[in-house]
């Protein structure tokens, strides 16, 4: 299936919005597209995550130290690492890949990320 990245790729008003992209066995990819204002959320999740920003800046602070990052940059966030997007510009384009422990817990997540 043929799709684009930057197919509706507005910035959402507040916070972020996530579509799966693809899930395989236990690894799902998936698009990222950030307000200016990502929230305070904590993030420590089961599964392994790179991320690579395609398009804008961020500030990811990775076990409490903050990382900047521009279009280009990736990031490796290992399991059960706090995290949290801690500034964003409108419009931030990401491409986030977990590696779940299993598939199921893959297919779980991907399903939970899923648009109604």
């Amino acid at each position: 299936m043929k799709a684009n990245l930057y197919d509706d790729d507005a910035a959402p008003p507040e916070g972020e919005r996530f579509e799966v992209l693809r899930q395989v066995g236990p690894v799902v990819i998936e698009r990222i597209v950030s307000s200016a204002s990502p929230g305070p959320g904590l993030y420590v999740q089961a599964q392994d995550e790179w991320v690579v920003l395609v398009r804008g800046t961020a500030v990811v602070e990775l076990d409490g130290e903050p990382h900047a990052l521009a279009a280009g940059d990736h990031l490796f966030i290992p399991a059960r690492t706090p995290h949290r997007v801690r500034e964003t510009s409108a419009g931030a384009l990401w491409l986030a890949v977990h590696v779940h422990p299993d598939e199921a817990a893959a297919r779980a997540a991907a399903e939970a990320t899923a648009e109604p």
